[in-house]
């Protein structure tokens, strides 16, 4: 029998306002809970019509962002642009420096864009890499089915039930899985040593962890290190219960960060702040980029630059499913 992580701490995700008018829960980045290295934050986000997140800069991080229900676009300084839909994650490193913008497609029945964004640290020696994206399609992530059904798994990143994920997306090492339980099932999930775990609750509250934890909606439950696994039931009684478990490779090194600059001294946050200022050694593509999503996205965008066709995406979906039967 795999020994069992302890749960060290449970932080309740209050909902609060950021960016343009859109709503999140932050469970890791605020009060609570400061930073989980190499986790600098984990929003559980709702955004709709031109509420979001207009340009805005990074620096010395990655960002890794799923996509619940809606989508999302997105554009920055470098040329990159596209559409992230339901399912779909896109794996961003900032490096040095990039200035993005992230803004809701509206959704014809006028529901929000959900999703999850988590922003996590890079190590020291990697913090000025040129800036690059890695987008996850939902048809590319493996999927695990047990239990008659009753219990799935996205292999986002890492390896489940014996099923490993497709591609390494992030330079710190993650892993990253996405949970589904029905009434009357149970998981569970081996865990790397070197790395630092948490389990957030999207959907539900009947989820035991390790036979002692209520597992409640909309909380965050972070890992101790005195074990190699986590066990869950969710009993005949509950809920259809959503969630995920995600780990980093811990980084021996000194967090300093302000806002969405990240690094390991005071200095080098002063640098990033006049790099910024002054479009220099990184961000110098601030010069000369208008966002075109910021004010809002239109169905001509839809169709054109943001190349976000639904039909020509079936179509990559199915050729994508023929070459991988």
């Amino acid at each position: 029998m795999p020994a069992l992580r302890s749960v060290n701490k449970i932080v309740h995700a209050q909902e609060q306002s950021e960016g343009v008018g859109a709503r999140v829960r932050r469970s890791i980045g605020g009060m609570s809970a400061r930073n989980f290295t190499p986790f600098l934050m984990l929003d559980h986000f709702s955004s709709g019509g031109t509420n979001g997140f207009p340009e805005h800069p990074h620096s010395g991080q990655e960002t890794i962002t799923y996509i619940l229900n809606g989508a999302m676009a997105h554009e920055d300084f470098t040329g990159s642009k596209g559409i992230l839909y339901a399912g779909d994650l896109q794996f961003m490193t900032a490096g040095k420096g990039v200035v993005h913008s992230e803004m809701p497609i509206p959704n014809e029945d006028g529901s929000p864009t959900v999703g999850l964004q988590l922003w996590v640290d890079l190590p020291e020696h990697l913090k000025n890499v040129e800036p690059r994206y890695r987008d996850l399609r939902a048809w590319e992530i493996p999927e695990v089915v047990q239990q008659d059904g009753k219990l799935t798994v996205k292999v986002i990143s890492g390896k489940s039930y014996g099923v490993d994920s497709v591609k390494e997306l992030a330079y710190t090492p993650v892993n990253f899985y996405y949970y589904q339980m029905k009434p009357g099932s149970h998981f569970t999930q081996e865990l790397q040593k070197d790395f630092n775990y948490f389990l957030y609750v999207l959907k539900g509250n009947s989820l035991v962890l390790n036979n002692e934890t209520q597992a409640k909606q909309h909380h965050n439950h972070f890992f101790g290190v005195d074990g190699d696994a986590v066990e869950g039931v969710n009993p005949e009684s509950g809920d259809d219960i959503e969630f995920v478990i995600i780990g980093g490779q811990k980084l021996d090194q000194k967090i300093v960060q302000h806002g969405p600059f990240v690094a390991t001294s005071q200095a080098g946050i002063q640098k990033a702040f006049v790099d910024y200022q002054y479009a220099q050694n990184g961000f110098e593509n601030l010069r000369s980029w208008e966002s075109l999503i910021s004010n809002g996205v239109s169905k001509e965008m839809i169709e054109g630059p943001l190349d976000g066709n639904l039909e020509k995406r079936e179509q990559t979906k199915q050729a994508y499913l023929a070459l991988h039967k």
